[in-house]
């Protein structure tokens, strides 16, 4: 008995924890068909890192970035689709296999220009099918692949050219070769943990022969360090055994980015670029015996500029005295290196060029915004205008309809567009609103203004943008104040609460109570202010690079709680969360609450103030400027005493930007290194989204309040939106209990402006606009297998209106309803008919969405209110609805009357040959005079038509007004009073040919045992 007791105690205790495990949704199954759109922007696209051409097909190239992925044209150029969306966006190198190029790829992932702002890769990815699929073939922790280099006459032998970590010391770095097609790698050419392969070039004519030029660099969130005495060129002439510099005519001393090239036509020639500590020594130096012997030719500005961002060369694939360097603008020689002159009018910032394999006149370009293509030698360029490669910095949305988007993009100045537009977000949506390398443009929350930035606040704009004029409105620094530290992405930040309020952020948080016309001080230095991260005129290395983007020690995020404005948070590059509950008095900061596993100064890269509590804030750390490629993100719920993380093991790369739903708290989206993730219980659990959203860098998110969108900045795919996250809120262990579970709907507005749209080239990208059709979204908690399911729309009585079908997978399905039901059925004939086209839309309304699963039958019900903004008035509305119905009506009953009419033609045909002419004669002609009133019969439906008959007039001016809104004109009822007298007539013209000549002929038929006419019902003709 007490054997039995226990193990009912067991029995129960098990059922209990059964009974409590929570459910939990992941990938797929919990955004279902949620899906993201990219909105771009294309015309100023992004960094172009790389561009490889096909060996043999001169219309095939590929086009690497910087964090916008692998992308390919089959065009020479003209547009370009990618390929790579499933892995990491930010590409170093792209190599095709010279014995297969149509099917074998490698992409070495992590851009190799090595400034701020550069997103990291995880390794290297073969693809054997042309790139529809990709499998990762080793180095997760190079972080920049520079260089792939594969033997044309063994391609099982390959080198990789790994550069390696950025922030910290790596010993993946160096010369790999494999012998076996990429399965097992050897490390030919390691110098040591602070040393990588800038380049490794193959012998066009001796794949024994190779070149390697490694580079000694370093950079941290407040310096870079270019070059050393490990900086060197080496060869090796034994397939990697062995390597010698080959110095014999360099400058002494030490050497930082080396970029170098071999002829293609001429293997003794090489040109190199080098970074030497004696400035007159910099520049272009040329080999003429492999590499044995140097001549410096040359160091022009253009040569010289920034090596680490701009160390490339490249030479005419026929003709080695043409010779192309990457640089600010772009450098070109025709006569061996001894003078350049620029190249044609692009955006500035050049970072590698290909020559067409059969046109040397034919170059394409990659820059700081985008691909270019010339056709006379790089004289005149064109932008390719179909990559939508944008890298943002940061996003803001407006509460316009269609709201806008706003940001600031790596050199690209500042931007806004529509989050929507007729026929598609075009490049004509945007316009530019700030120069330079733009990061955060804010607007005004209740006037037409907005403040954007430049690099390091250098200018901050007040843009008006009905007069579309602008002032300055930066804090200076004034007598008797230090100077002023901003970052190189300094912080702006608006007040919901005071609308003319402003901050900014230097190692001090400045506020302006008069949209930046004065300011003041509300804080005492909030940094570390540690002075050893204050020397930024030094950064740069053997050449001095002090654009600012070094600036340290500043104020980085600024938050200002929308629940009490007293309490703003702020948090510093060099790792301080400061917060003050009385507007900017006194200050507290938490960072000593954080947990132990943080580092200190680790950069607090964004804070973000919750509306559910005004001592609720998160706070998003990122370590990666230190090495620290881990992710951090904390909650506070008391004012920063104490910060819990809500990380796990399921986020993939570093974080950079968190927003919280507005509505349910446990609701988080996370932007990291690696794309979006999204939690919808406080952290427990974290989902990565990819439903059309590759694993881009996303560096800012917003929310859009009045339509639930998510709109994420990210580094190299532009605009991301997910249109309306409400679900995700509902998502409870009540409702994943449930097999089935309606989520709330949104009444869907009948869009009631027909502005004409859609105007952009075949060859522009055009961002993809919302849906504004109804979403009945709803949960299963098993995927349906067996037995039917099925959708329709019904009015409130129970009538049919449309067909649906339904999402049968595990988890959230959408499925839409655009309020329209089918277009009539139209009358055969041989013409063509927009009518037949043109569907009737509902009027607003509550009606039933009512799905059959199985034997289950579910119901919820979806709203269409009409345009708020219309000013038809409902009389208006119903007569264009009473209209466009009679219309509709009086097609569908002519088509089943000219249904009638063939059938009874093609009996009389029979009783023809039968031997019944004299009875089916007088039916056949006077059937076909009238057919030849109601539809046209002859031609091949566009230009050969005879003129419209009865069937194309209806449908024309049922086109007309089921198209529009508004009550039909005078003129189109008139029209419908003719259609209709005609109409009449031809019904009273077939009854009388039904009754006085059918009946003769139907005698006939009996008398010879013909099977008579049939018709089927006129629903089961509508229906068929």
């Amino acid at each position: 008995m007490k054997r039995i007791y226990l193990y009912l105690i067991a029995c129960a205790f098990l059922f209990v924890g059964q009974a409590q495990e929570e459910i939990v949704l992941s990938g797929k199954q919990l955004f279902g068909d949620l899906k993201a759109r990219h909105i771009g922007p294309a015309l100023m696209s992004g960094r172009i890192i790389d561009l490889e051409g096909h060996p043999t097909n001169d219309r095939i190239v590929y086009a690497g970035s910087a964090g916008g992925g692998v992308w390919k044209s089959a065009n020479g150029g003209a547009s370009f689709q990618p390929i790579f969306d499933d892995h990491a966006q930010s590409i170093g190198k792209v190599k095709l296999d010279p014995q297969d190029p149509d099917n074998i790829i490698w992409v070495g992932t992590g851009e190799i220009w090595t400034r701020n702002s550069v997103s990291v890769g995880d390794g290297l990815y073969k693809s054997v099918d042309g790139g529809v699929n990709w499998t990762k073939v080793g180095f997760e922790k190079s972080e920049r692949i520079s260089s792939i280099e594969i033997n044309p006459e063994n391609t099982n032998v390959m080198y990789v050219g790994v550069l390696g970590a950025l922030w910290g010391d790596s010993d993946e770095r160096g010369v790999y070769k494999s012998e076996d097609g990429g399965q097992t790698w050897d490390k030919v050419l390691y110098i040591d943990e602070t040393t990588g392969c800038g380049d490794v070039i193959m012998d066009p004519n001796d794949p024994n022969t190779l070149y390697a030029s490694m580079w000694e660099f370093r950079r941290s969130g407040w310096g870079f360090n270019s070059g050393g005495e490990k900086s060197a060129l080496y060869k090796s002439t034994d397939a990697g055994k062995t390597w010698d510099k080959i110095h014999n005519g360099f400058p002494s001393g030490k050497l930082g980015r080396i970029a170098v090239a071999v002829a293609p036509s001429d293997n003794n020639i090489l040109y190199a670029v080098l970074e030497t500590e004696d400035e007159n020594k910099r520049g272009l130096y040329k080999s003429t015996d492999a590499g044995a012997n140097w001549e410096h030719l040359n160091s022009d500005f253009g040569l010289v500029v920034r090596p680490f961002y701009f160390s490339r060369i490249v030479i005419d694939p026929k003709n080695p005295d043409v010779v192309v360097k990457a640089g600010l603008f772009g450098s070109i020689s025709r006569d061996g290196g001894k003078t350049f002159k620029g190249m044609g009018n692009m955006h500035a910032d050049i970072h590698d060029i290909l020559f067409d394999i059969k046109n040397s006149d034919r170059m394409y370009v990659g820059t700081d915004g985008g691909v270019y293509r010339t056709w006379d030698g790089g004289t005149t360029m064109e932008i390719v205008a179909n990559l939508p490669l944008s890298q943002f910095y940061h996003i803001s949305v407006d509460n316009e309809e269609p709201y806008n988007v706003y940001g600031g993009l790596q050199d690209n100045g500042s931007w806004y567009g529509p989050s929507s537009s007729p026929g598609g977000v075009e490049a004509r949506d945007w316009n530019v609103v700030g120069y330079g390398d733009g990061f955060r443009v804010l607007k005004h929350p209740g006037k037409k203004i907005l403040y954007s930035e430049m690099q390091g606040a250098d200018n901050v704009w007040r843009y008006d943008m009905e007069t579309m004029s602008t002032k300055t409105v930066q804090p200076l620094q004034t007598k008797g104040e230090d100077k002023l530290r901003f970052n190189w992405n300094a912080p702006m930040a608006v007040s919901e609460a005071q609308p003319d309020r402003f901050y900014m952020g230097s190692q001090y948080l400045h506020r302006s109570e008069d949209m930046g016309n004065t300011w003041e001080v509300i804080s005492s230095d909030l940094t570390t202010n540690d002075p050893a991260k204050q020397n930024q005129e030094e950064s740069g290395g053997i050449s001095k690079d002090n654009s600012g983007a070094e600036n340290h020690c500043t104020i980085f995020t600024i938050a200002e709680s929308p629940v009490n404005q007293q309490v703003i948070w702020v948090g510093t590059d060099d790792g301080n969360i400061q917060v003050t509950k009385d507007g900017g008095k006194s200050w507290t900061n938490t960072t000593t609450n954080l947990p132990g596993d943080v580092p200190a100064n680790t950069w607090v890269y964004h804070i973000e103030a919750s509306v559910h509590g005004e001592g609720t804030a998160y706070a998003v750390l990122d370590g990666h400027t230190s090495g620290d490629m881990n992710t951090y993100v904390y909650k506070t719920t008391d004012f920063g005493q104490s910060w819990n993380s809500i990380v796990t093991d399921e986020i993939y790369g570093f974080a950079r930007n968190l927003q919280e739903d507005f509505v349910n708290e446990d609701l988080l989206f996370l932007g990291t290194e690696f794309g979006l993730y999204v939690t919808v219980n406080g952290g427990k659990n974290w989902s990565q989204f990819t439903n059309n959203m590759p694993p881009v860098a996303v560096h800012f998110i917003d929310m859009q309040k009045k339509t639930n969108d998510i709109v994420m900045g990210t580094h190299g795919r532009g605009v991301i939106i997910i249109d309306d996250i409400s679900p995700l809120r509902e998502i409870t262990q009540e409702v994943l209990a449930k097999d089935v579970h309606f989520f709330e709907s949104k009444p869907a507005i009948i869009e009631e402006t027909s502005p004409f749209g859609g105007t952009a080239t075949e060859m522009e990208f055009v961002g993809a606009n919302g849906s504004n059709d109804v979403k009945v979204t709803y949960y299963l908690k098993k995927k349906h297998i067996f037995g039917k399911m099925s959708m329709e729309v019904q009015d409130m009585s129970g009538k049919k209106l449309a067909e649906l079908s339904p999402g049968k997978s595990k988890g959230i399905n959408v499925v839409t309803w655009n309020g329209l039901i089918r277009p009539p059925k139209l009358a055969k004939g041989k013409s063509f008919a927009f009518g037949g086209f043109t569907s009737p839309r509902m009027p607003a309304g509550d009606y039933k969405i009512v799905m059959n699963k199985g034997k289950d039958r579910h119901e919820t019900t979806v709203t269409l209110v009409n345009d708020p903004k219309s000013t038809i008035t409902e009389e208006e509305r119903k007569a264009n609805h009473e209209t466009v119905i009679k219309l509709y009506d009086m097609s569908e009953q002519l088509a089943y009357m000219v249904y009638q009419i063939d059938e009874i033609l093609a009996k009389a045909e029979e009783v023809k040959t039968n031997g019944g002419s004299k009875e089916a004669d007088a039916v056949i002609k006077d059937l076909n005079e009238l057919k030849e009133i109601l539809v046209v019969t002859t031609g091949d439906n566009y230009v050969a038509s005879a003129e419209p008959q009865l069937r194309g007039k209806l449908a024309t001016l049922y086109a007309k007004i089921a198209g529009g809104f508004q009550a039909p004109s005078a003129s189109e009822l008139d029209n419908l009073n003719l259609l209709e007298e005609r109409f009449e007539k031809a019904k009273n013209d077939f009854s009388y040919i039904q009754s006085k000549r059918v009946p003769k002929m139907e005698k006939y038929m009996e008398g010879k045992g013909m099977s008579m006419i049939e018709f089927k019902s006129f629903e089961e003709f509508i229906d068929e």
